[in-house]
């Protein structure tokens, strides 16, 4: 009885062996269509752009066939996920988990998902970010646009006693980690983001940022009178309503929305040196939020294996220490 659970136990070992290694070659393969999908997954050499490379596979390396070349290099090499040391499977988990939150995923989640360090998905959730951030970077917004500005952080603790208690509204009450999220964004469309300390910082970030002759959509703010010149504008007073002959900056409040809850039901916290990321991670969404989850899987993988090496992740931890 004894030898047959020994034997039970031994054989359930070696199908969890075998399915996960069965796993990471799909998940292997995944990545290779997905970097390069002109060829179904066959390597291109990043250096001389050669279709004849032979596989190393005792380290899941090419090697280019070309005398003048022959560079060795892998699937990630080149990319975001350039020297990375997680599995294929996980890789692609952490880009399943992190489009499947709706509004965001915390750190600390996403390393017990995947069960790895808090520092190994901190850097991972950072260079995904990293990554949808491409997608809008050079980007020029065109059409009707609404821009707006939202306050996050810099407050301090509340005093227990009525009697000490101060308006926190006040810069010399606040922490001087404030910050502002400016948002640009067309109607039905693209939302770019920016951070700045004040909302009037916002206005060349906008003027470089929108098309000439687009619509620009504003609230009251006096410092959005600079954009005049440039733009027919449709300015909303909201102390009338939010939207007043056509005029309205609702989108943008929209995005505000989705970030406001990213920032206090997951992140709870967000240092000023981050937030521009959470920010955009927050406009990735809030611009894909009608596509599936598999296509929005498939989309972020793509800018992953396209986005070139970070210089900001790359080593953070051994900068940091």
């Amino acid at each position: 009885m004894a030898q047959h659970f020994l034997l039970s136990a031994k054989s359930r070992t070696l199908s969890l062996a075998t399915i996960y290694k069965a796993g990471e070659e799909k998940a292997y393969e995944t990545f290779c269509k997905v970097r390069w999908p002109e060829t179904d997954g066959a390597p291109v050499c990043p250096r001389c752009g050669s279709l004849y490379a032979y596989s190393i596979t005792t380290r899941r390396k090419f090697k280019c066939r070309e005398a003048v070349c022959r560079h060795q290099f892998s699937v990630t090499s080149g990319t975001i996920f350039a020297s990375r040391k997680l599995a294929f499977t996980d890789l692609l988990a952490g880009i399943l988990l992190i489009v499947n939150g709706a509004k965001g995923l915390s750190t600390v989640q996403l390393s017990r998902d995947l069960d790895v360090q808090y520092k190994t998905a901190f850097v991972l959730a950072h260079k995904v970010r990293e990554a949808m951030s491409g997608e809008t970077r050079a980007m020029i917004l065109r059409g009707a646009v609404e821009i707006d500005g939202c306050y996050v952080g810099g407050k301090i603790r509340q005093a227990n006693r009525r009697e000490d208690r101060i308006d926190r509204r006040l810069a010399k009450h606040q922490t001087g980690k404030r910050r502002v999220v400016i948002a640009v964004r067309e109607k039905q469309g693209r939302t770019i983001t920016t951070v700045t300390r004040t909302e009037a910082e916002g206005v060349p970030f906008a003027a470089a940022r929108i098309a000439p002759g687009s619509e620009l959509h504003a609230d009251e703010a006096g410092h959005w009178d600079a954009l005049e010149a440039a733009f027919p504008m449709a300015r909303i007073d909201h102390r009338e309503g939010y939207s007043i002959a056509g005029a309205c900056t609702n989108q943008a409040e929209s995005f505000f929305s989705r970030l406001r809850r990213m920032i206090g039901g997951q992140h709870h916290h967000v240092s000023p040196q981050y937030l521009h990321q959470y920010a955009g991670h927050a406009a990735w969404l809030e611009d894909h939020r009608r596509e599936p989850n598999g296509k929005l899987a498939g989309r972020l993988a793509g800018l992953a294996m396209a986005s070139p090496v970070s210089r900001q992740w790359a080593g953070y931890w051994q900068r940091a220490a």
